[in-house]
C-alpha cells in the first residue's frame, strides 16, 4: 500500500485534469450557478416591484429545461408519429427534427441583457436616428386583470419597430417578440434570443414545424408571457395597413383557452417621418419578392456615412418617431372569445388603425399629392385644415405649431429630393411618387 507508483508525466496531467473537471462540476460550477441563480432572482424581484406587468417565471426557465418541455409535449409527440408516417422515416429522426425546431424556436430570456444592456441600447439608437414621441399612451396595465396574458399587437412599418417599442414599453413589461428569419444572423441571433424573442419561419408549411410552434406559443400565452406580435405578419411594402394573419393569433388564443386565462390585447400604432428600409420595401413590391437582401456591404457605408456627418456637424435625424397606445381589447368582452378569431383580428386591426400617429412628412406628401405644385402658404393653410379635421389624440404637431411642421416636413422631403422647388411652387419631383405615396399611404385611413 505504501510502494511507489511510476507513471509517464502524460498519464499524471490527464489524471490532473480528470480529477479537477470532476472537481469543478460536481462542486464547483454548482455552487457558482447557485450564485448567479440567486443574484439573478434577487434582481428579478427588484425588476418586478417597477414594471406594470411582472416577469414571469416561465421566461426564467433554463432553455434545455424549456426545449425538453416542448418536444416531449403529447401534441408535439404525435405530431412527430404523424411526420413519420407520412414522410417515411423513422421516428428517431422525426423526434431529432422536432428537437432542432424547437432549439431554433426557444429563447434564451436574460433579464441583464434585457434590462441592462438592449434597453439602453434601444434608447440610444432610438433617440440618435429619431425625434421619438408618445403621442396616446392612456394605458396602465397595472390596472388589468394580473391574471391575465398581455400580448401587444402593432403594425409593421420597420425594423426599427421592435427597438423602438422595446424602449417605449421598458417600465411596462419585457416583451416576448416572434421575429422572423432575418435576425438568424450569428451574433445577432443570440442576442434576440437573449432577449426573449423567439423565431419564426413565416412561410413554412412543414405540419410538424408549425406543431412545435404552435405549442411553444400555447406554452408562453398558458404561462402569462407578455408577447409582442405583428397581426400583418410581415413589413408592408406600401406603407399601408394590411389584412390580418391569425397564424400567431389563434396559437395564442387556444393557449389562453387550455389555460383558462383572459388575454388583453395592447393595440400599438407606429409611424414614421422616414423609413429606414422605404427603397428596399418599394422595390419588393415591384419584384413581388419579400426577400430583402441588405448586404453587408451596403449597411457598412449607410452606417460610415452617417458616422461621418455626425462627426462634421451635418447629420440630421430621420424626423419623427411616434407610437401610439390604443384602447385594449379583452378577449372575454368579444362575443365567441376564442372561436371568433375572425372578429377578433379585425377589431385589433380598428384599433391599430385609429391609433396611426400623423406626421409632418405623411401629411405634407398626403397634402402634395391632392394638390399639386402649391406654393408654401398654400400648403400651410391646407396643413392646418387638415389638422383641424382630424382627431388631437392621432396628430403630432411639433412646436404645437403647422408652420414649423410644414417647414420641417418640407426639408425632410427636400433633403431627399422627394419634393423641389419651381418658382415659388412646391411638388413632388418626376420619379418619386411612388416614394411620396408610401408615406402618404401611412394615414391615407384617416384622410
Amino acid at each position: 500500500m505504501t510502494s511507489n507508483v511510476t507513471l509517464p508525466l502524460w498519464v499524471f496531467v490527464l489524471i490532473v485534469l480528470f480529477a479537477a473537471v470532476t472537481f469543478a462540476s460536481h462542486f464547483l460550477f454548482p455552487s457558482v450557478r447557485w450564485f448567479f441563480r440567486r443574484r439573478m432572482e434577487r434582481a428579478v424581484t427588484r425588476l418586478n416591484a417597477r414594471l406594470e406587468t411582472p416577469i414571469q417565471p416561465f421566461k426564467l426557465l433554463r432553455r434545455h429545461d424549456m426545449i425538453q418541455r416542448l418536444v416531449y409535449d403529447p401534441e408535439v409527440t404525435q405530431a412527430i408519429v404523424e411526420h413519420a408516417k407520412a414522410t417515411g422515416v423513422r421516428e428517431d429522426v422525426a423526434f431529432e427534427r422536432a428537437r432542432r425546431y424547437a432549439r431554433e424556436i426557444v429563447p434564451s430570456f436574460s433579464a441583464w441583457a434585457y434590462f441592462g444592456f438592449a434597453i439602453r441600447a434601444a434608447k440610444f439608437l432610438s433617440t440618435s436616428l429619431y425625434r421619438v414621441r408618445m403621442v396616446h399612451h392612456d394605458v396602465r396595465l397595472a390596472d388589468i386583470d394580473p391574471d391575465a396574458t398581455v400580448v401587444f399587437v402593432m403594425n409593421h412599418r420597420s425594423n426599427m419597430d421592435y427597438v423602438l417599442v422595446t424602449y417605449l414599453a421598458a417600465d411596462r413589461s419585457a416583451l416576448s417578440y416572434a421575429v422572423g428569419e432575418w435576425a438568424r444572423v450569428w451574433p445577432l441571433s443570440r442576442l434576440i434570443r437573449a432577449m426573449g424573442a423567439y423565431f419564426i419561419r413565416r412561410r413554412s408549411r412543414n405540419d410538424l414545424y408549425r406543431k412545435v410552434l404552435a405549442r411553444y406559443v400555447q406554452q408562453a400565452t398558458g404561462a402569462g408571457v407578455t408577447q409582442a406580435v405583428f397581426p400583418e405578419g410581415g413589413l408592408s411594402l406600401d406603407g399601408s395597413l394590411a389584412q390580418p394573419k391569425v397564424g400567431i393569433l389563434s396559437y395564442i388564443l387556444k393557449g389562453a383557452a387550455t389555460a383558462n386565462r383572459d388575454v388583453i390585447f395592447v393595440p400599438i400604432a407606429l409611424n414614421y417621418d422616414r423609413v429606414l428600409e422605404d427603397t428596399i420595401l418599394l422595390k419588393a413590391q415591384e419584384t413581388g419578392d419579400r426577400k430583402f437582401r441588405a448586404r453587408i456591404s451596403v449597411v457598412s457605408r449607410a452606417i460610415l456615412r452617417k458616422i461621418w456627418q455626425r462627426v462634421t456637424g451635418r447629420f440630421h435625424r430621420f424626423g419623427y418617431a411616434a407610437v401610439s397606445f390604443g384602447e385594449p381589447v379583452l378577449l372575454s368582452d368579444i362575443a365567441g372569445g376564442v372561436e371568433n378569431t375572425e372578429a377578433l383580428s379585425e377589431m385589433i386591426m380598428q384599433r391599430i388603425s385609429d391609433a396611426v400617429p400623423v406626421l409632418p412628412v405623411p401629411l405634407v406628401t398626403t397634402l402634395l399629392l391632392r394638390d399639386g405644385a402649391v406654393t408654401p402658404a398654400q400648403l400651410g393653410v391646407a396643413f392646418a385644415e387638415a389638422v383641424t379635421a382630424l382627431d388631437d389624440a392621432q396628430v403630432h404637431l411639433p412646436r404645437g405649431d403647422c408652420d414649423y411642421a410644414v417647414k420641417f416636413g418640407l426639408r425632410a422631403l427636400e433633403e431627399r429630393g422627394i419634393v423641389v422647388r419651381e418658382e415659388g411652387r412646391v411638388r413632388i419631383a418626376d420619379g418619386q411618387y411612388a416614394l411620396a405615396q408610401f408615406y402618404a399611404n401611412s394615414i391615407k385611413h384617416l384622410m
